[in-house]
């Protein structure tokens, strides 16, 4: 399996294979939280869970920096909610999805 890298100076994480790539992008914010904006995966690689994958390393991220996170983006939103038990405790107070 391909591994998800977090680029740091692009403010996203990133998921390759061959030449297709998945990514999750994010804006860090000076106040703690982590403000998921944008997640796409290619038709060339839908079906394979690549989105979920993504969404899980970004809220590790998050648990491991201690931040809150505020998830825009209308498929990380969706994972919070089918996810619910695991990731709502580090929501930004105040967020619902």
């Amino acid at each position: 399996m391909t591994e998800i890298i977090n680029i740091s100076d692009k403010n996203r994480f990133e998921y390759r294979v061959d030449n297709h790539t998945a990514a999750a992008d994010y804006i860090l914010t000076k106040d703690g939280h982590i403000v998921l904006t944008h997640t796409e995966v290619p038709k060339s690689m839908g079906g394979q869970g690549i989105g979920s994958k993504l969404a899980k390393v970004a809220f590790s991220y998050a648990k491991e920096n201690k931040l809150k996170v505020m998830p825009l983006c209308p498929f990380m939103a969706s994972f919070v909610r089918r996810h619910r038990d695991e990731y709502e405790s580090i929501l930004a107070p105040g967020f619902n999805v």
